[in-house]
């Protein structure tokens, strides 16, 4: 497999640097937090929980408050992974053969593109940023060829925050199904919509063939949990990715799946606190941009946690993110970590998270770094 530079980077980053202002996430609850929100009857069932193994397909009160987010889930509908990652390992392993062809949208989360690449033949639609970061379906049209099997989608996207409009969804999926195609939709930032408006209905709600990926990770704050799920209604398919994940993870853990169980009965209080930081950082992001718009370029996201500024410094933005990070602990993704092999990316972009609470003393110190 190729190098996933996303984590390679943040292997050495991540938790060495003082401010991370590349975050994915939202900043996380302690579990102390977490059972202080439940109720009394899931704080005795998680100090009595059996540390034994559990079922492949995750823990049965669990799935099925995970199909309460969609509109029409059912619990068999739901297949838990650990985390959204081995769930994109085990959907494209499961989906594509090496004579098969599939499209994925540029820029993207590495895996959506590295996993298909090491199996067949992989085109890219580019997002352009000249319309907000929408996706061109005309363009997804004409790389359809006779042996394509899947599309792979990401909205609210990583890194742009962009959220396809509802009229192009529905374009998207009427090809999908008169082609037969698999359309696989990761939707690990729905719900941090800046609009409500803007959100999009889940893909394997409105289209048989579609896989839905989420995780506790994005819009809920707890990565920690490791606790990924695909909703899928094609049976086929689940039984055949739960068999994969027999080889890998095999199940989730006990602990984790009792607490998200516990996190998804009060994800309105949950989503409200996030969506309550994320909107008080933009603004401090916003505030901040403007005072340096000679050297940034900023586009409030649609949805999500990150953002994807240009940089127009007289240094390269490569060199400017590797010499801030070495400099002040500030660290930001440069945009080598977002090339591609089937499309050429920006150069002058860089990806910065505001999901978390420390989003402020990294920007000051961020500030004395530019005004030096």
């Amino acid at each position: 497999m190729r190098d996933f530079k996303l984590e390679t980077y943040f292997s050495k980053w991540e938790f060495t640097a003082r401010y991370n202002l590349a975050a994915s996430d939202v900043e996380s609850l302690s579990i102390s937090d977490l059972l202080a929100m439940s109720s009394t009857a899931d704080k005795q069932a998680f100090q009595d929980l059996w540390l034994g193994y559990t079922e492949t397909f995750g823990n049965k009160e669990l799935r099925y408050e995970i199909s309460k987010t969609y509109d029409t889930a059912k619990p068999e509908h739901i297949l838990c992974f650990a985390g959204a990652e081995e769930g994109i390992y085990v959907a494209m392993r499961v989906l594509l053969r090496h004579n098969d062809h599939a499209i994925i949208v540029v820029p993207n989360y590495q895996a959506a593109e590295t996993i298909p690449l090491d199996i067949c033949e992989v085109s890219g639609v580019p997002l352009n940023p000249e319309e907000k970061w929408s996706l061109d379906i005309d363009r997804v049209k004409n790389e359809i060829r006779p042996n394509t099997k899947l599309i792979s989608i990401n909205f609210p996207n990583n890194p742009t925050g962009a959220i396809l409009a509802r009229e192009r969804l529905d374009e998207l999926i009427r090809i999908c199904r008169y082609r037969g195609l698999y359309l696989f939709s990761d939707e690990v930032y729905r719900l941090l919509e800046r609009d409500t408006q803007l959100r999009l209905p889940q893909v394997a709600d409105i289209y048989e063939r579609g896989l839905s990926l989420n995780v506790m990770s994005k819009a809920y704050g707890l990565p920690g949990l490791r606790l990924g799920w695909i909703m899928c209604k094609d049976e086929t398919i689940l039984q055949n990715m739960e068999r994969y994940k027999h080889y890998l993870s095999i199940c989730n853990s006990a602990p984790s799946e009792h607490l998200s169980m516990i996190a998804l009965k009060v994800k309105q209080k949950i989503l409200e606190r996030n969506r309550t930081l994320i909107n008080a950082n933009i603004k401090i992001l916003c505030e901040f941009f403007y005072e340096f718009s000679d050297l940034f370029d900023w586009v409030i996201p649609d949805g999500s946690c990150v953002g994807y500024p240009r940089y127009n410094g007289s240094n390269s933005a490569n060199e400017f993110c590797e010499d801030l990070v070495e400099k002040t602990g500030i660290l930001l993704l440069p945009p080598k970590i977002y090339q591609s092999e089937l499309l050429e990316t920006a150069r002058d972009r860089f990806r910065i998270g505001y999901g978390r609470s420390t989003l402020a003393a990294g920007l000051a110190v961020m500030k004395n770094y530019l005004m030096e």
